[in-house]
């Protein structure tokens, strides 16, 4: 939550001419609804769900830059999934709000288990994240590391 994920999302898909997604605009167009509203009418229960529905049908329709709600990877078998993707993870340093971080410091571990890669993104633009993130992916297919 807060780290850029879909800014950087959509760099990258400018960048490499490829179409970007973003799981958490699927989600609020399947239940016609923001997550916001999803959470106080229905419960987070039903948000996950609707959010494990919609990863799993980016993941296998979807070939190009794919931004995931920050909690989706809270749900086991999208971590199974998400496993040897090509995954990055940013990471949200400095002077954050207390929930963002707690929630970071609460998340981490499963966010650690299925990234490929770590940037850092403290004090930096989504232009340099997304600079970063381009480089470790397209070192990593030079080399035969992702799929």
């Amino acid at each position: 939550m807060g780290a850029g994920k879909t800014t950087v999302a959509q760099l990258l898909a400018a960048r490499w001419d490829v179409e970007m997604r973003d799981t958490d605009h699927d989600v609020e167009a399947s239940a016609g609804k923001e997550i916001a509203e999803i959470f106080l009418d229905d419960g987070e229960e039903h948000f996950r769900a609707l959010e494990r529905a919609a990863v799993t049908e980016a993941l296998t329709g979807h070939r190009g830059v794919l931004a995931l709600g920050g909690g989706a990877v809270l749900d086991a078998s999208t971590r199974a999934v998400l496993r040897g993707l090509g995954v990055g993870r940013p990471l949200v340093l400095g002077n954050v709000r207390a929930r963002i971080k707690a929630l970071l410091d609460e998340r981490l571990p499963v966010y650690t288990e299925v990234a490929a890669f770590t940037v850092d993104t403290d004090g930096r633009s989504a232009e340099e994240v997304a600079a970063d993130v381009a480089s470790l992916v397209e070192d990593a297919e030079r080399e035969g590391v992702t799929s």
